[in-house]
């Protein structure tokens, strides 16, 4: 190559140079601006994020405060309510773990926004249940005022039936009347009896007795207890364990004797049988009549 075609190829080269020199410029000034915008958009998706984490701290704040002004009596509706205030709790240390998770944010943006519904249902159905409960005290009171009546006249009828059931109860006890005791003394070996003034004779005591017609008793067989008091203020009977324990006007006693009566609420005569233990002491005897329950007769007998 000439020295002509050299000198000519140098200018060539120089300007050939200038042009990579710029276009690698330019390609990294794009590049520079590329990044520089890049990291424009990264600062503001930051910001923006963090903004919204706050606007999100703010408004589960607000919502947990709201959730606490809900008051209720109903048991089931209160462990709602106490679910979605831990619910909420949760999502506030979740967005504060989270603060530049812009995802994460917005999802916990939307389940605060579904909790703010679901509250709205609550104070809804609050509403609902405190109109409901003022119209139920209203028909409780207006229940209980008519129970009271109804209990004031129950009570009467009560009363009423109480006082027909006692009159009934009078009405059907049993009169007594021609009643008779005596002493006797058995001979031939308890076939035959004597009359006998003699306490140290006496083997039984001999009560006699007449039961009056009576309607509105009960027809059946009656069982007539007779009850003696000794001389010494004893009751007197043949044992005094349970099998010789009756009932009489409310109060327990031993009976000294006792006889079955077939009663067909007519007039019938009885004779009933009354021994104690040992020989008899004289005195007065005191001699009493019962039938079911209740004193209907009595007479008194003097030994020597």
């Amino acid at each position: 190559m000439s020295q002509d075609e050299k000198k000519s190829r140098k200018p060539i080269l120089f300007w050939v140079f200038i042009l990579l020199l710029l276009g690698t410029n330019g390609v990294t000034a794009w590049l520079w601006w590329q990044e520089k915008n890049k990291l424009a958009e990264k600062e503001i998706l930051i910001e923006t994020v963090y903004v919204e984490k706050e606007t999100l701290q703010s408004d589960l704040a607000a919502l947990k405060s709201d959730y606490e002004s809900l008051h209720t009596n109903n048991t089931a509706l209160n462990a709602e309510i106490e679910e979605k205030k831990k619910r909420i709790e949760e999502l506030m240390e979740e967005a504060k773990k989270h603060k530049g998770d812009a995802y994460i944010i917005a999802k916990l943006k939307k389940e605060t926004d579904t909790l703010r519904e679901i509250m709205k249902g609550f104070v809804r159905t609050i509403d609902s249940l405190n109109t409901l409960n003022q119209n139920l005290i209203v028909e409780k009171k207006q229940v209980l005022k008519q129970l009271d009546e109804e209990k004031i006249k129950q009570g009467e009828l009560e009363k009423e039936k109480q006082e027909l059931k006692n009159t009934i109860v009078k009405g059907s006890v049993l009169t007594c009347f021609n009643v008779t005791a005596k002493a006797v003394q058995l001979k031939k070996g308890g076939k035959k009896e004597a009359e006998t003034s003699k306490a140290r004779k006496t083997d039984k005591i001999k009560v006699s007795f007449s039961l009056g017609e009576n309607k509105i008793a009960k027809a059946e067989e009656k069982t007539i207890y007779i009850r003696i008091m000794t001389p010494d203020g004893k009751e007197m009977a043949k044992s005094y364990d349970d099998s010789y324990k009756f009932i009489f006007n409310k109060s327990n006693g031993y009976y000294a004797g006792k006889t079955e009566i077939n009663y067909s609420n007519k007039e019938i005569s009885g004779v009933a049988y009354g021994e104690g233990q040992g020989e008899l002491v004289p005195g007065n005897y005191l001699i009493e009549i019962t039938c079911d329950g209740v004193v209907i007769g009595n007479t008194s007998l003097k030994l020597d």
